[in-house]
């Protein structure tokens, strides 16, 4: 759920009457895997996000939108690349074995884990044991 919302008049919004006042919930998961939206939603496709490829990455809002975003949407954003970059220049990484990841999710609400943890091996990179002893 995103961050409620009110209704400053009455309004219609498809086809539904919303009178003034009232509040108004954003199921953001439900959008998220609409199947009218996104081709086979429940799948793990990450290269649905590619730049320049398609409009997907427009029907995503993890982090609200309009007036009422997350004022912190920009540096969140920046930080997840920051540290996945500092976890790639900083470790080796490797899969534990050759069976195919299970990305089947553990019931449906606002935290989504996995039905099976992800296992992974990393090791650091020569160039750490320098900088962590």
């Amino acid at each position: 759920m995103l961050v409620p919302h009110f209704a400053s008049d009455d309004c219609v919004v498809s086809g539904f009457n919303i009178p003034r006042n009232t509040t108004v919930l954003v199921n953001a998961w439900a959008i998220h895997r609409d199947p009218k939206l996104w081709d086979d939603p429940e799948s793990f496709k990450p290269e649905r996000f590619e730049i320049g490829k398609n409009d997907e990455a427009r029907k995503l809002m993890p982090f609200g939108m309009g007036r009422r975003a997350c004022p912190g949407a920009g540096l969140a954003q920046r930080e997840v690349g920051l540290t996945l970059a500092s976890l790639i220049q900083c470790f080796e990484w490797g899969r534990v074995s050759d069976k195919k990841v299970d990305m089947t999710e553990l019931g449906k609400g606002a935290i989504m884990h996995k039905l099976q943890p992800s296992e992974v091996m990393c090791k650091p990179r020569s160039f750490m044991k320098n900088v962590v002893h």
